[in-house]
């Protein structure tokens, strides 16, 4: 690989807005494939995957290059420097990266492979609460396996075409896929490529959504004609595939506490051809009080830690910090309390995380059992989702029906 000095300023510039800036590095890749726009799709996708790839081994990378915070623009190409080694590219004569110790690198890299918080470049409270929560070996699978980039997933949306004719239609467009068993409306592209500037993209035939986010909303078991809310909207992929399963049919509220996401939402919906939704901002208690006992189905997606989607957000590794964690179970806890009031008897909720650790997931969902306001609830069932076994990312989904 032959590499271009604007691209890799252009790296480095990346870097310097994520680690010493704290910007989040998904907005930060967009702001900085912003730069030229003669920049071709291999120019922009090796900006992108050699940024995120530096961020998700920051920790084992500035070990190597005993580079320290805040990151010099020097400290910063060492890390550059590093990568190269480590993936075999021939460094470039440029005085930036004059003196690369190469010998000393692949030595560095073999001692410290053998510690699992350096190989898979974790924070020492992270590696801990990991191995307490899923026990070592499963930990270091685990781990391992969110460490992997991300596969790109479209879910096929069936208000307006049926896998098969979306999976003809990308591969005229040239992009191949392939099906994914146990995944009824799921595609896994072969190859990465920018999905979004395709026409069947631009007329709603399909959304990017995980392989493990696609199982929630079919565990809510939706029928067409129910009023159904998803409390936790967000930007509403999920909301997006409740449409699909009731068939444009019945009452589907969306609800956030951030108007910007559920704008976002609108928008994706008209293009996606949904009709039954409506969003409503949760600006008070209000909001919530005027659906009790109102709706057939409930999906609380709560916020979490995210350490199920760390694979797509390598950056949440260093901006996830213990006592986030800590608050966001109170969250968590006061979300499955108000929230559920809201299912009518002989309705169904679906509590659900993107995150691996058990204190997140079913012992959440016990505690509200054990409460006050869970005692009209009976289990029903959950599903667990790790990694290191399915492939795609951790979630968990819990099922429960308030009794008649």
């Amino acid at each position: 690989m032959r590499l271009h000095r604007n691209l890799v300023f252009a790296v480095i510039d990346a870097l310097n807005l994520i680690f010493n800036e704290g910007e989040y590095a998904d907005k930060v890749i967009e702001k900085i494939l912003r730069y030229d726009k003669r920049w071709g799709a291999r120019d922009r996708g090796f900006i992108a995957e050699t940024t995120y790839d530096i961020v998700r081994w920051k920790r084992l990378y500035t070990e190597i290059a005993e580079a320290h915070e805040p990151y010099s623009r020097p400290h910063l190409f060492r890390l550059f420097g590093v990568w190269c080694v480590l993936r075999g590219i021939r460094i470039p004569d440029w005085k930036q990266l004059e003196g690369t110790p190469q010998r000393r690198i692949k030595g560095r890299f073999d001692e410290l492979s053998k510690i699992r918080k350096y190989r898979e470049s974790i924070p020492d409270w992270l590696d801990e609460l990991g191995e307490k929560a899923l026990g070592g070996s499963l930990w270091t699978r685990e781990i391992a396996a969110l460490n992997q980039q991300a596969e790109v997933i479209l879910r096929a949306n069936t208000l307006k075409i049926q896998k098969k004719q979306l999976q003809a239609l990308l591969s005229d467009e040239g992009i191949e896929t392939e099906t994914l068993k146990g995944y009824p409306d799921a595609l896994k592209l072969k190859e990465r490529k920018n999905v979004f500037t395709t026409k069947t993209f631009k007329d709603g035939l399909f959304e990017v959504q995980d392989a493990s986010s696609q199982l929630v909303a079919p565990f809510l078991e939706v029928q067409p004609g129910q009023r159904v809310v998803d409390a936790c909207a967000g930007a509403g992929g999920k909301t997006l595939h409740l449409a699909a399963q009731m068939e444009n049919k019945g009452q589907l509220i969306a609800m956030d506490i951030y108007e910007s996401k559920l704008k976002k939402l609108k928008v994706r919906a008209r293009r996606n051809g949904v009709h039954n939704m409506e969003t409503r901002v949760i600006e008070n208690t209000k909001v919530i009080k005027k659906l009790h006992s109102k709706a057939d189905r409930v999906l609380l997606d709560a916020p979490c830690s995210g350490l199920g989607v760390i694979r797509r957000n390598p950056d949440s590794k260093w901006k996830l910090q213990p006592e986030f964690l800590e608050r966001i179970k109170g969250v968590q806890r006061d979300i499955l309390r108000d929230y559920s009031k809201m299912v009518k008897p002989g309705g169904k909720l679906v509590y659900a995380t993107c995150s691996i650790l058990p204190e997140e997931n079913s012992e959440q969902v016990q505690h509200f059992l054990a409460s006050e306001a869970g005692h009209e609830f009976t289990f029903v069932k959950e599903q667990s989702i790790l990694s290191s076994q399915s492939g795609f990312d951790g979630f968990y989904m819990a099922l429960m029906e308030k009794s008649n």
